[in-house]
């Protein structure tokens, strides 16, 4: 770890964060040849940008057709997006996957609590069956640092995840259960737990399995499913190194090294305060070697202060599994 990813993480304020995420851009505007191209495009003196409402940000759609990369260290690992049938995946290239791990285990411990008093079960099909995806990546780590006997995955038996499920609620064993859309309706439709303090987590998508719900019949039925005052889901994606997470509700909480800005559909230059809905600007600082300034294909609103709520995508958007449903 280097002192800049020192200074990311032990961020405490708005000033800090607007500090260093105003040095992070002239950074990358400078060393990542694809943002320094699309900053140039738009005639943008990067002398000029005094704070972060003015920082342009970079269409996530390039993360498909170009290498986004702001240093010339040797890549460790590519994470690619699952993307759908006739479409194009977007790949990540990180040098520095340590970034990664301290951005989602310090995310976690943040939002929920020492990684090592939970047992951590996953319902992820889909992801197990593919390379390259950045949540197996942090499924794995979480599972190993828990260091919990009943860790692990479960792909389609669902019998075996009851019985365990049902021994960690007879322990008191705090547990959380992440899994995609599907396959957590799968499970329900087989078993009925009743589980009030299982954290089940589910990270969006049903991969042409089943028909798209909106968020509230979807949380509805998972919660009388597992016997939950609510369902948590996870803002995450391939192009990010950074989570934002829902404890419930569809509201999301994001880490300080994080900020979501909302831009005016008609004109992506141009951002909107209060709870207006627009499209989703991210900064993620945890992105240093990338880049940090990502204009989603989401549209959002901002609830208050470090949360926000996703109400669905823009029409031309790919439909693809980070955990967004239509409101």
């Amino acid at each position: 770890m280097n002192l800049t990813s020192k200074i990311i993480f032990s961020i405490k304020n708005s000033e800090e964060f607007d500090s260093l995420a105003l040095g992070i851009f002239r950074h990358q505007a400078n060393n990542c040849l694809v943002y320094a191209e699309y900053i140039r495009h738009l005639h943008i003196d990067i002398n000029k940008v005094k704070n972060i409402g003015e920082i342009p940000f970079l269409p996530i759609s390039f993360f498909k057709t170009h290498s986004i990369l702001s240093n010339s260290n040797p890549i460790e690992i590519s994470f690619r997006s699952s993307g759908t049938t006739g479409t194009s995946q977007s790949s990540h290239h990180i040098t520095d996957v340590k970034l990664y791990e301290q951005s989602y285990l310090q995310a976690f411990n943040q939002f929920y609590g020492n990684i090592e008093e939970f047992c951590f079960l996953a319902l992820l099909p889909s992801y197990q069956q593919r390379a390259g995806s950045s949540l197996i990546y942090m499924v794995n780590d979480l599972i190993e640092k828990s260091k919990h006997a009943k860790s692990g995955y479960f792909l389609y038996n669902h019998d075996e995840l009851f019985e365990t499920l049902k021994e960690l609620k007879s322990k008191n064993q705090k547990t959380a259960l992440i899994g995609v859309t599907y396959a957590l309706l799968d499970f329900i439709e087989k078993h009925e737990i009743n589980f009030p303090d299982l954290i089940v987590m589910e990270t969006g998508g049903m991969k042409g399995k089943r028909k798209e719900m909106v968020r509230d019949e979807l949380h509805q039925q998972l919660t009388k499913g597992f016997n939950v005052p609510a369902i948590h889901s996870e803002y995450g994606m391939t192009e990010l190194l950074s989570q934002a997470y829902s404890l419930g509700e569809g509201i999301f909480k994001y880490p300080n090294w994080m900020e979501i800005l909302i831009r005016d559909t008609n004109d992506p230059l141009t951002l909107i305060e209060g709870g207006r809905t627009g499209g989703i600007n991210v900064i993620d600082l945890a992105n240093i070697n990338s880049c940090s300034f990502i204009a989603t294909q989401d549209l959002g609103r901002i609830i208050s202060d470090k949360s926000f709520e996703v109400l669905g995508r823009f029409d031309n958007a790919d439909i693809r599994g980070c955990n967004l449903l239509v409101q």
